[in-house]
């Protein structure tokens, strides 16, 4: 579960501009804060099929997000792809 603060913290290093809570990077960055969350709770709770449910929606949800900036623009999604460190 995410904070305020830290939520608050993650969508100003990742907004366009002030107002920004609801671009498609904001989300992606939010949505990879909770997944890290996540994976480590589950480090610790390997039984935690729950959890494990939600962490794997997660994951689709963030995949869904990265594939329509790619499309839409590609400069922009590599850019949060190298700023978060994400892989493919």
């Amino acid at each position: 579960m995410l904070t305020t603060r830290v939520k608050a913290n993650v969508i100003k290093t990742a907004a366009i501009h002030d107002k920004d809570t609801g671009s498609p990077e904001v989300q992606i960055s939010i949505l990879t804060k909770r997944i890290d969350e996540l994976a480590t709770h589950l480090k610790k709770h390997k039984k935690d099929n729950h959890s494990r449910r939600g962490l794997l929606a997660m994951v689709a949800d963030r995949q869904t997000h990265m594939n329509y900036l790619k499309k839409k623009n590609p400069k922009r999604y590599s850019s949060i792809t190298k700023k978060l460190d994400l892989k493919k």
